[in-house]
């Protein structure tokens, strides 16, 4: 039963990181790229990682990925946001087909979406 689980959640790690991967190569700019790869990366290594200390159980390598699970969990979303925060602030503009810039509205200055050429 055990062994089942840790190969489900293989499997959904790996179709969530070639999610993230798909999102990384088609998505229009850096915020949504960043997005894809933030929540479906986190998403799928976590699985994977999971689906390893399921597999191998309380060994070395189990506690390994569970540490490496916790860490991707706290450090990627913090890292993703202080990237797209610094990207906003350099002044990256957003995809054309943005529909709201409610960063640039609570800041009080002029839109940082993309025109159309």
């Amino acid at each position: 039963m055990i062994s089942a689980l840790a190969l489900i959640s293989l499997w959904l790690g790996v179709i969530f990181v070639l999610l993230g991967a798909l999102g990384l190569a088609r998505f229009p700019d850096i915020y949504n790229r960043m997005q894809a790869a933030t929540k479906c990366v986190t998403l799928g290594v976590c699985g994977i990682m999971l689906g390893v200390f399921l597999k191998t159980g309380f060994s070395a390598l189990g506690i390994k990925a569970l540490i490496c699970a916790l860490f991707i969990l706290v450090t990627v979303p913090v890292s993703s946001h202080a990237l797209a925060r610094g990207s906003l602030i350099a002044g990256v503009k957003l995809w054309k087909g943005t529909v709201k810039d409610k960063f640039t509205e609570d800041r009080g200055g002029k839109s940082i979406i993309e025109e159309e050429k």
